[in-house]
Protein backbone atom coordinates (compact mmCIF):
# COMPACT_ATOMS: atom_id res chain seq x y z
CA UNK A 1 0.00 0.00 0.00
CA UNK A 2 1.28 3.45 -0.89
CA UNK A 3 2.63 5.38 2.11
CA UNK A 4 0.07 8.17 1.66
CA UNK A 5 -2.73 5.60 1.95
CA UNK A 6 -1.41 3.95 5.10
CA UNK A 7 -2.55 6.71 7.46
CA UNK A 8 -6.00 6.74 5.85
CA UNK A 9 -6.28 2.97 6.19
CA UNK A 10 -5.17 3.12 9.81
CA UNK A 11 -8.06 5.48 10.61
CA UNK A 12 -10.54 3.26 8.77
CA UNK A 13 -9.62 -0.12 10.26
CA UNK A 14 -7.60 -0.99 7.16
CA UNK A 15 -10.13 0.18 4.57
CA UNK A 16 -9.51 2.54 1.65
CA UNK A 17 -11.97 3.71 -0.96
CA UNK A 18 -11.46 3.89 -4.70
CA UNK A 19 -11.53 7.69 -4.53
CA UNK A 20 -8.87 7.72 -1.82
CA UNK A 21 -6.69 5.31 -3.80
CA UNK A 22 -6.97 7.48 -6.91
CA UNK A 23 -6.12 10.61 -4.92
CA UNK A 24 -2.98 8.78 -3.78
CA UNK A 25 -1.98 8.12 -7.39
CA UNK A 26 -3.43 4.65 -8.05
CA UNK A 27 -4.73 4.58 -11.62
CA UNK A 28 -7.10 2.16 -13.32
CA UNK A 29 -4.63 -0.53 -14.44
CA UNK A 30 -2.91 -0.57 -11.06
CA UNK A 31 -6.22 -0.79 -9.18
CA UNK A 32 -7.39 -3.61 -11.43
CA UNK A 33 -4.18 -5.50 -10.71
CA UNK A 34 -4.41 -4.96 -6.97
CA UNK A 35 -8.03 -6.18 -6.81
CA UNK A 36 -7.74 -9.06 -9.29
CA UNK A 37 -8.16 -12.66 -8.17
CA UNK A 38 -5.18 -13.36 -5.95
CA UNK A 39 -4.24 -9.68 -5.88
CA UNK A 40 -2.90 -7.78 -2.88
CA UNK A 41 -6.28 -6.19 -2.09
CA UNK A 42 -9.66 -7.69 -1.23
CA UNK A 43 -12.81 -5.97 -2.46
CA UNK A 44 -14.89 -5.62 0.71
CA UNK A 45 -17.69 -4.05 -1.27
CA UNK A 46 -17.78 -2.12 -4.52
CA UNK A 47 -15.29 0.72 -4.27
CA UNK A 48 -13.85 -0.24 -0.86
CA UNK A 49 -10.73 -2.34 -0.35
CA UNK A 50 -8.54 -3.86 2.34
CA UNK A 51 -5.16 -5.56 2.10
CA UNK A 52 -5.42 -9.31 1.67
CA UNK A 53 -3.14 -10.05 4.63
CA UNK A 54 -5.34 -7.94 6.90
CA UNK A 55 -8.52 -9.65 5.68
CA UNK A 56 -7.07 -13.14 6.04
CA UNK A 57 -6.15 -12.52 9.68
CA UNK A 58 -9.68 -11.42 10.64
CA UNK A 59 -12.36 -13.55 12.27
CA UNK A 60 -15.70 -13.88 10.49
CA UNK A 61 -17.22 -11.42 12.98
CA UNK A 62 -14.53 -8.83 12.28
CA UNK A 63 -14.98 -9.32 8.55
CA UNK A 64 -18.66 -8.49 8.93
CA UNK A 65 -17.77 -5.41 10.98
CA UNK A 66 -15.50 -4.34 8.14
CA UNK A 67 -18.31 -4.84 5.61
CA UNK A 68 -20.60 -2.71 7.79
CA UNK A 69 -17.95 0.02 8.04
CA UNK A 70 -17.39 -0.12 4.28
CA UNK A 71 -21.11 0.47 3.69
CA UNK A 72 -20.91 3.74 5.61
CA UNK A 73 -17.78 4.84 3.75
CA UNK A 74 -19.55 4.70 0.40
CA UNK A 75 -22.95 6.00 1.48
CA UNK A 76 -23.96 9.59 0.79
CA UNK A 77 -26.96 9.71 3.13
CA UNK A 78 -27.13 10.11 6.88
CA UNK A 79 -27.63 6.67 8.39
CA UNK A 80 -27.03 4.65 11.53
CA UNK A 81 -25.97 1.03 11.72
CA UNK A 82 -28.87 -0.96 13.14
CA UNK A 83 -30.25 -4.48 13.55
CA UNK A 84 -27.51 -7.10 12.93
CA UNK A 85 -24.83 -4.49 12.18
CA UNK A 86 -25.44 -2.67 15.46
CA UNK A 87 -25.64 -6.01 17.28
CA UNK A 88 -22.13 -6.85 16.09
CA UNK A 89 -20.86 -3.57 17.56
CA UNK A 90 -22.70 -4.16 20.85
CA UNK A 91 -21.22 -7.71 21.01
CA UNK A 92 -24.68 -9.31 20.96
CA UNK A 93 -24.63 -12.93 19.74
CA UNK A 94 -26.44 -13.55 16.46
CA UNK A 95 -27.81 -17.04 15.80
CA UNK A 96 -30.32 -18.51 13.34
CA UNK A 97 -30.21 -15.48 11.03
CA UNK A 98 -32.67 -15.53 8.15
CA UNK A 99 -30.06 -13.78 6.01
CA UNK A 100 -26.70 -12.10 6.61
CA UNK A 101 -26.69 -8.46 5.57
CA UNK A 102 -25.49 -5.04 6.57
CA UNK A 103 -28.38 -3.09 8.12
CA UNK A 104 -28.80 0.68 8.29
CA UNK A 105 -31.61 2.92 9.51
CA UNK A 106 -32.26 6.15 7.65
CA UNK A 107 -35.00 8.76 7.54
CA UNK A 108 -35.42 9.08 3.77
CA UNK A 109 -36.50 5.60 2.71
CA UNK A 110 -40.05 4.28 2.32
CA UNK A 111 -40.49 0.98 4.11
CA UNK A 112 -37.50 -1.38 3.81
CA UNK A 113 -35.43 -2.37 0.84
CA UNK A 114 -32.26 -4.34 0.20
CA UNK A 115 -29.64 -3.16 -2.28
CA UNK A 116 -26.14 -4.54 -2.86
CA UNK A 117 -26.03 -6.42 0.44
CA UNK A 118 -27.41 -3.54 2.53
CA UNK A 119 -30.90 -3.56 4.03
CA UNK A 120 -32.26 -0.06 4.49
CA UNK A 121 -34.83 0.51 7.27
CA UNK A 122 -36.94 3.59 7.72
CA UNK A 123 -36.55 5.46 11.01
CA UNK A 124 -36.15 8.91 12.48
CA UNK A 125 -32.55 10.00 13.03
CA UNK A 126 -30.97 10.07 15.47
CA UNK A 127 -32.75 7.02 16.86
CA UNK A 128 -33.61 6.68 20.52
CA UNK A 129 -30.51 5.91 22.58
CA UNK A 130 -28.16 6.33 19.63
CA UNK A 131 -24.53 5.54 20.47
CA UNK A 132 -21.15 5.70 18.79
CA UNK A 133 -19.28 2.39 18.84
CA UNK A 134 -15.85 1.86 17.30
CA UNK A 135 -16.30 5.29 15.78
CA UNK A 136 -19.56 4.38 14.02
CA UNK A 137 -23.12 5.66 14.67
CA UNK A 138 -25.39 2.86 15.84
CA UNK A 139 -28.74 2.27 17.45
CA UNK A 140 -28.75 1.85 21.24
CA UNK A 141 -28.58 -1.49 23.00
CA UNK A 142 -32.31 -1.89 23.74
CA UNK A 143 -33.40 -0.81 20.27
CA UNK A 144 -30.82 -3.09 18.66
CA UNK A 145 -31.86 -6.22 20.58
CA UNK A 146 -35.52 -5.64 19.74
CA UNK A 147 -34.72 -4.90 16.09
CA UNK A 148 -32.91 -8.24 15.88
CA UNK A 149 -36.05 -9.94 17.22
CA UNK A 150 -38.24 -8.10 14.70
CA UNK A 151 -35.94 -9.04 11.84
CA UNK A 152 -35.24 -12.69 12.64
CA UNK A 153 -37.93 -13.92 15.02
CA UNK A 154 -38.28 -14.98 18.64
CA UNK A 155 -35.34 -17.40 19.01
CA UNK A 156 -32.76 -15.00 17.58
CA UNK A 157 -34.35 -12.10 19.43
CA UNK A 158 -34.36 -13.86 22.79
CA UNK A 159 -30.66 -14.63 22.45
CA UNK A 160 -30.02 -10.93 21.76
CA UNK A 161 -32.29 -9.68 24.56
CA UNK A 162 -30.78 -12.08 27.13
CA UNK A 163 -27.31 -10.87 26.15
CA UNK A 164 -28.38 -7.23 26.37
CA UNK A 165 -29.55 -7.78 29.96
CA UNK A 166 -26.25 -9.49 30.79
CA UNK A 167 -24.52 -6.34 29.55
CA UNK A 168 -26.42 -4.28 32.13
CA UNK A 169 -29.58 -3.28 30.29
CA UNK A 170 -32.71 -3.24 32.46
CA UNK A 171 -36.00 -4.88 31.42
CA UNK A 172 -37.62 -1.44 31.72
CA UNK A 173 -35.38 -0.20 28.89
CA UNK A 174 -36.77 -2.90 26.60
CA UNK A 175 -40.33 -2.05 27.65
CA UNK A 176 -39.75 1.65 27.01
CA UNK A 177 -38.29 1.00 23.55
CA UNK A 178 -41.22 -1.26 22.68
CA UNK A 179 -43.54 1.68 23.21
CA UNK A 180 -42.28 3.26 19.99
CA UNK A 181 -42.73 0.05 18.00
CA UNK A 182 -46.48 -0.45 18.36
CA UNK A 183 -47.21 -0.88 14.66
CA UNK A 184 -43.80 -1.86 13.30
CA UNK A 185 -43.23 -5.14 11.44
CA UNK A 186 -42.17 -8.01 13.69
CA UNK A 187 -43.22 -6.33 16.94
CA UNK A 188 -44.98 -9.48 18.20
CA UNK A 189 -41.68 -11.39 18.25
CA UNK A 190 -39.89 -8.42 19.83
CA UNK A 191 -42.50 -8.12 22.58
CA UNK A 192 -42.33 -11.82 23.37
CA UNK A 193 -38.50 -11.77 23.43
CA UNK A 194 -38.56 -8.82 25.84
CA UNK A 195 -41.08 -10.58 28.08
CA UNK A 196 -39.00 -13.77 28.25
CA UNK A 197 -35.57 -12.12 28.47
CA UNK A 198 -33.46 -13.19 31.45
CA UNK A 199 -29.82 -12.23 32.18
CA UNK A 200 -29.18 -15.57 33.88
CA UNK A 201 -28.82 -17.30 30.51
CA UNK A 202 -25.04 -17.34 30.21
CA UNK A 203 -24.85 -17.81 26.44
CA UNK A 204 -26.89 -18.27 23.29
CA UNK A 205 -27.25 -22.03 23.81
CA UNK A 206 -28.84 -21.55 27.22
CA UNK A 207 -31.30 -19.04 25.74
CA UNK A 208 -32.29 -21.51 23.01
CA UNK A 209 -32.51 -24.33 25.56
CA UNK A 210 -34.92 -22.24 27.63
CA UNK A 211 -37.19 -21.84 24.62
CA UNK A 212 -37.02 -25.58 23.99
CA UNK A 213 -37.99 -26.37 27.59
CA UNK A 214 -40.85 -23.85 27.44
CA UNK A 215 -42.13 -25.76 24.41
CA UNK A 216 -42.57 -28.86 26.58
CA UNK A 217 -45.49 -27.22 28.36
CA UNK A 218 -44.33 -28.36 31.82
CA UNK A 219 -43.91 -24.93 33.42
CA UNK A 220 -41.60 -21.94 33.58
CA UNK A 221 -37.92 -23.01 33.66
CA UNK A 222 -35.63 -21.45 36.27
CA UNK A 223 -32.20 -20.53 34.83
CA UNK A 224 -29.05 -21.05 36.88
CA UNK A 225 -30.57 -23.29 39.52
CA UNK A 226 -28.07 -23.34 42.41
CA UNK A 227 -27.23 -26.42 44.49
CA UNK A 228 -24.79 -27.07 47.32
CA UNK A 229 -22.83 -30.24 46.60
CA UNK A 230 -20.14 -31.31 49.08
CA UNK A 231 -19.46 -27.74 50.29
CA UNK A 232 -19.34 -26.26 46.79
CA UNK A 233 -22.05 -24.48 44.84
CA UNK A 234 -22.93 -25.67 41.34
CA UNK A 235 -25.40 -24.12 38.93
CA UNK A 236 -27.63 -26.13 36.62
CA UNK A 237 -28.63 -24.47 33.36
CA UNK A 238 -32.41 -24.89 33.81
CA UNK A 239 -34.87 -26.46 36.25
CA UNK A 240 -38.57 -27.25 36.22
CA UNK A 241 -40.00 -29.03 39.25
CA UNK A 242 -37.47 -31.67 40.33
CA UNK A 243 -35.87 -31.96 36.89
CA UNK A 244 -32.82 -30.10 35.60
CA UNK A 245 -31.80 -29.55 32.00
CA UNK A 246 -28.14 -29.15 31.03
CA UNK A 247 -26.76 -27.99 27.70
CA UNK A 248 -23.64 -29.81 26.51
CA UNK A 249 -21.43 -28.02 24.01
CA UNK A 250 -18.30 -29.48 22.48
CA UNK A 251 -16.34 -26.37 23.42
CA UNK A 252 -16.03 -27.47 27.06
CA UNK A 253 -14.32 -30.69 26.01
CA UNK A 254 -11.85 -28.98 23.64
CA UNK A 255 -8.57 -27.53 24.90
CA UNK A 256 -7.87 -23.80 24.76
CA UNK A 257 -5.12 -24.30 22.22
CA UNK A 258 -7.74 -25.66 19.82
CA UNK A 259 -10.34 -22.96 20.46
CA UNK A 260 -12.16 -24.56 23.38
CA UNK A 261 -12.29 -23.79 27.11
CA UNK A 262 -11.06 -27.04 28.64
CA UNK A 263 -7.96 -26.85 30.82
CA UNK A 264 -7.87 -30.61 31.39
CA UNK A 265 -7.80 -33.64 29.06
CA UNK A 266 -11.23 -34.52 27.61
CA UNK A 267 -11.51 -37.74 29.60
CA UNK A 268 -11.06 -35.80 32.85
CA UNK A 269 -13.71 -33.28 31.81
CA UNK A 270 -16.16 -36.07 30.97
CA UNK A 271 -15.46 -37.85 34.25
CA UNK A 272 -16.01 -34.63 36.21
CA UNK A 273 -19.32 -34.11 34.38
CA UNK A 274 -20.43 -37.64 35.25
CA UNK A 275 -19.50 -37.15 38.90
CA UNK A 276 -21.37 -33.83 38.96
CA UNK A 277 -24.46 -35.47 37.44
CA UNK A 278 -24.31 -38.26 40.01
CA UNK A 279 -24.25 -35.77 42.89
CA UNK A 280 -27.07 -33.68 41.44
CA UNK A 281 -29.30 -36.70 40.96
CA UNK A 282 -28.52 -37.81 44.53
CA UNK A 283 -30.40 -34.69 45.70
CA UNK A 284 -33.65 -36.20 44.38
CA UNK A 285 -33.50 -34.59 40.94
CA UNK A 286 -33.73 -35.96 37.43
CA UNK A 287 -31.57 -34.67 34.58
CA UNK A 288 -31.80 -34.24 30.82
CA UNK A 289 -28.98 -33.40 28.42
CA UNK A 290 -29.46 -31.05 25.46
CA UNK A 291 -27.05 -30.59 22.56
CA UNK A 292 -26.96 -27.96 19.80
CA UNK A 293 -28.58 -30.14 17.13
CA UNK A 294 -31.64 -30.62 19.37
CA UNK A 295 -32.69 -27.06 18.52
CA UNK A 296 -33.28 -27.57 14.80
CA UNK A 297 -35.52 -29.38 12.32
CA UNK A 298 -36.76 -32.91 12.94
CA UNK A 299 -34.20 -33.33 15.74
CA UNK A 300 -36.14 -30.69 17.69
CA UNK A 301 -39.33 -32.76 17.50
CA UNK A 302 -37.47 -35.81 18.75
CA UNK A 303 -35.88 -33.77 21.54
CA UNK A 304 -39.27 -32.48 22.68
CA UNK A 305 -40.63 -36.01 22.93
CA UNK A 306 -37.54 -37.26 24.75
CA UNK A 307 -37.42 -34.38 27.23
CA UNK A 308 -41.11 -34.69 28.04
CA UNK A 309 -40.68 -38.39 28.73
CA UNK A 310 -37.63 -37.80 30.93
CA UNK A 311 -39.44 -35.07 32.86
CA UNK A 312 -42.47 -37.31 33.32
CA UNK A 313 -40.25 -40.10 34.71
CA UNK A 314 -38.74 -37.68 37.23
CA UNK A 315 -42.18 -36.36 38.25
CA UNK A 316 -43.44 -39.93 38.77
CA UNK A 317 -40.46 -40.73 40.96
CA UNK A 318 -39.91 -37.51 42.93
CA UNK A 319 -43.06 -35.45 42.37
CA UNK A 320 -43.16 -32.03 40.70
CA UNK A 321 -42.67 -29.80 43.76
CA UNK A 322 -39.11 -28.83 44.65
CA UNK A 323 -38.22 -29.44 48.32
CA UNK A 324 -38.26 -26.22 50.34
CA UNK A 325 -34.59 -26.36 51.34
CA UNK A 326 -33.47 -26.65 47.71
CA UNK A 327 -35.79 -23.83 46.61
CA UNK A 328 -34.57 -21.53 49.38
CA UNK A 329 -30.90 -22.17 48.65
CA UNK A 330 -31.29 -21.53 44.94
CA UNK A 331 -33.26 -18.34 45.57
CA UNK A 332 -30.30 -16.99 47.57
CA UNK A 333 -27.69 -17.86 44.96
CA UNK A 334 -29.29 -18.02 41.52
CA UNK A 335 -28.09 -14.49 40.59
CA UNK A 336 -24.56 -14.93 41.96
CA UNK A 337 -23.06 -15.33 38.49
CA UNK A 338 -24.92 -12.39 36.92
CA UNK A 339 -22.76 -9.23 37.25
CA UNK A 340 -24.76 -6.33 38.63
CA UNK A 341 -27.99 -8.31 38.97
CA UNK A 342 -30.24 -7.97 41.98
CA UNK A 343 -30.12 -11.06 44.13
CA UNK A 344 -33.16 -12.60 45.75
CA UNK A 345 -33.40 -11.81 49.49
Amino acid sequence: MKPQLMAIAANQRGLVTRAQARDAGCRGPELRGLTAVGGSWIVVRRGVYVERDTWTALTELDRWKLRDRAALLTGRRRVELSHDSAARLHALPLVRLRSELTHVTRADVQGCRTEHGIKHHRGALPTSGRVTLEGLPATGLARTALDVAREHGLATGLVACDAALRLGLRPAHLTHELGAMAHWPGTVAAREAALLADPRAENAAESLARLLVLELGIGQPEPQFALLLHDRIVWCDLRVGNHVFEFDGRIKYVGRADGGVAVRPPEEVVWAEKDRERLICAEGLGMSRIIWSDFFGSARDRAVRRLRAEYAATAARFGDRLPAHLAEFSARHTFDRVPGATRAP
